[in-house]
């Protein structure tokens, strides 16, 4: 493990020099994972926890007689006993509206240009504070973070930029229903005097379900949606899911900002990092021609604090910087700005060359500052003008031509489609119309004297055909009309009615 003092910089050649090759390997790392603690934000007015004014030695002082030590405020046996649950949500109330009035600092600001710049892998942090998401930053316990569907909703593994470890002091969750809401004014003033609000989900169930008759269910309390020490973390199983992804991914660089590296859970995550991350690194069993193509800025584990770690870590962590974080990320943006200030350029003036009605051309009026000249280049090639973005001027305008004609229909008709006359035939025959046969020359199946009655002259009928009866000529057949049958019921007798019964 290297030490780097932040102080010495000024003063110490080979230290700057160290501290400068360090922010040219953040500016070239492309998947940089984050990990923070409670000291990125002293600067914000919010006390870390184990420092000598720390928050465990600010609850030791202001209640000697309820805890032994300021780590069992913070563990989830308090709420055993009520005094001690009293005096956890009193010092809540009092440090949620200290986070209230603080603003991010420069290290939050510092994580979010990382990922503005797409180099920001993801970022973990054990703060409850919630000031990564004030810059910019979407952490796992806000509600857009949340998926909408029947169950617990899970967390969007893409969007989620900054995982909390330990959850969020602007969110309330209850103790039975596990339903979160955020934490409100009314909320922290029910936190001051020491007793919990009651949940209105849980209220609202149970006042539906005595409407009906029914038997009123247990309403929970609210309590801070922070995790404590030997508590499960509700999302346990998304972080985990999201820590194997940012694994496989194979991060380039570990960051740990503000941390002591005291609790087993948060100390296990960094080890899996650091372990990926050093594997990315050059082996050692490569030659020295190899060497050089193989990326010398990977691989780098950092640790940015004012203490040392233990000596748990030798080995693990490459590079040891003694100072402020906010110190330490300002002359990393400083340095990344001298290095490769093509990274921070920002194309902020256009210039119009053409007359807006018609052509609408731009050009762009920044200068090109990597420009890398090439050996053995083409001598012919047009000279560098030390511009881009300039598009020719003179271009002509596209030629208006009329619209061609729509396709013709399918149906027949009786006026051409096309404007040209000398167009060729179509291939269906013409239909010729004929004229219309008058009734007395057309047969008598297709005239209208086929239903019309006509007379019959018997004289010549019987001059043409002496053989014909006369009486078929004068009678005519009609339509036989059937037989009409009614039933009559004929009553009988009395006495053979009186027989028919015996």
């Amino acid at each position: 493990m290297i030490s780097l003092d932040l102080e010495a910089s000024s003063s110490d050649a080979s230290t700057r020099r160290a501290l400068s090759n360090l922010s040219l390997s953040v500016a070239k790392c492309k998947k940089i994972v984050v990990v923070t603690g409670a000291g990125i934000s002293c600067s914000c007015g919010i006390p870390d926890f184990r420092s000598s004014d720390g928050l465990y030695a600010l609850v030791k002082q202001q209640y000697p007689d309820v805890v032994l030590k300021g780590r069992d405020l913070f563990d989830a046996s308090l709420f055993r006993n009520s005094t001690s649950t009293a005096v956890f949500y009193t010092f809540i109330s009092q440090l949620k509206r200290s986070v209230d009035s603080a603003v991010p600092s420069p290290t939050h600001r510092f994580i979010k240009t990382l990922d503005s710049k797409r180099k920001l892998l993801r970022s973990y942090t054990q703060n409850i504070d919630g000031l990564e998401e004030r810059a910019g930053l979407m952490g796992s316990s806000s509600e857009e973070a949340r998926s909408n569907g029947k169950g617990k909703g899970k967390l969007k593994a893409r969007e989620v930029r900054n995982v909390q470890l330990h959850g969020d002091i602007h969110r309330v969750r209850c103790t039975f229903c596990s339903a979160e809401f955020p934490c409100t004014e009314e909320y922290l003033v029910e936190f001051g005097t020491g007793t919990p609000p009651d949940c209105p989900e849980c209220i609202a169930r149970s006042n539906a379900r005595t409407a009906r008759s029914a038997r009123a269910i247990k309403v929970g309390t609210l309590r801070p949606a922070i995790v404590l020490y030997d508590e499960p973390h509700p999302l346990g199983d998304d972080i985990g899911s999201i820590q194997s992804s940012d694994v496989a991914r194979k991060p380039d660089m570990l960051i740990i900002m503000g941390t002591s590296l005291k609790v087993h859970g948060f100390k296990k995550l960094v080890k899996d990092f650091a372990k990926i991350v050093r594997e990315s690194a050059l082996p050692a069993t490569l030659s020295s021609s190899s060497s050089k193509s193989v990326k010398s800025f990977a691989g780098k584990v950092i640790f940015v604090n004012k203490t040392a770690p233990g000596s748990e870590w030798d080995g693990i962590i490459d590079y040891h910087v003694e100072g402020e974080t906010d110190k330490w990320a300002e002359k990393v943006i400083e340095d990344w700005k001298k290095l490769r200030p093509s990274d921070w350029e920002v194309q902020t003036t256009l210039h119009d060359v053409g007359k807006p009605a018609s052509s609408g051309l731009f050009t762009v009026s920044k200068d090109v500052t990597n420009t890398i000249h090439v050996k053995g280049s083409d001598p012919k090639a047009r000279p560098h003008t030390n511009k881009e973005n300039r598009p020719p001027v003179d271009i002509p305008l596209p030629v208006a031509y009329p619209p061609a004609p729509t396709s013709p229909g399918k149906r027949c008709r009786d006026v051409c489609h096309y404007e040209d006359e000398d167009v060729s035939p179509s291939k269906r025959s013409a239909r010729v119309c004929k004229e219309k046969v008058i009734s007395g020359e057309r047969g008598a199946m297709f005239c209208n004297t086929t239903n019309t009655p006509k007379t019959i002259n018997i004289e010549e009928v019987l001059a043409a055909d002496p053989m014909i009866p006369k009486y078929k000529l004068t009678q005519s057949r009609g339509r036989r009309t059937k037989a009409r049958v009614e039933a009559v019921e004929v009553p009988l007798p009395t006495a053979r009615r009186t027989r028919i019964r015996s």
